[in-house]
């Protein structure tokens, strides 16, 4: 009896394929990520390199002007405190001032300081027309920019 696993069912020798099974290159069907890992690892030795010199910085001669003004260390700032509303005081940097002589006081202060820029704050419970009242006062004083200062809202 011959043995009939010799030949194949279509007559091909030496060739056996299941059903449903076909034959595909299998360099086209895989994507080769290897070069792109080396990019990524030569990426990632660059950059942990060069991270050390962007947090220290680069020495930079500035040049130098002989008719600049001086910047100001400090701003001034003005806060509008909740008691507001009874006594009518206003903080000036540390100090308590009646906002009867808050144009004054800010004239004295602002005699010194090259920006005519102040910060103001005020309580959450403080209304708007206070501060406004608050603000047209420092106008007065010879304020040229005022900057309302905000506190960020908590993420929850």
């Amino acid at each position: 009896m011959p043995n009939m696993q010799d030949q194949g069912a279509g007559g091909a020798r030496g060739v056996r394929r299941r059903r449903g099974q076909r034959h595909v290159a299998t360099s086209l069907s895989e994507i080769n990520i290897v070069p792109m890992v080396d990019v990524m690892l030569v990426l990632l030795i660059i950059f942990m390199v060069a991270a050390p010199m962007m947090q220290r910085g680069f020495d930079v001669s500035l040049p130098v002007a002989r008719r600049a003004d001086p910047i100001a260390a400090e701003r001034l700032f003005i806060t509008v405190p909740l008691s507001f509303r009874t006594d009518q005081l206003v903080q000036v940097g540390d100090d308590s001032v009646p906002v009867a002589v808050l144009d004054e006081r800010i004239r004295q202060e602002l005699l010194e300081r090259s920006d005519r820029d102040v910060f103001l704050r005020g309580d959450g419970a403080i209304t708007f027309q206070e501060l406004m009242s608050v603000l047209d006062v420092l106008t007065a004083g010879g304020v040229s920019d005022v900057g309302l200062v905000a506190d960020f809202p908590v993420e929850r």
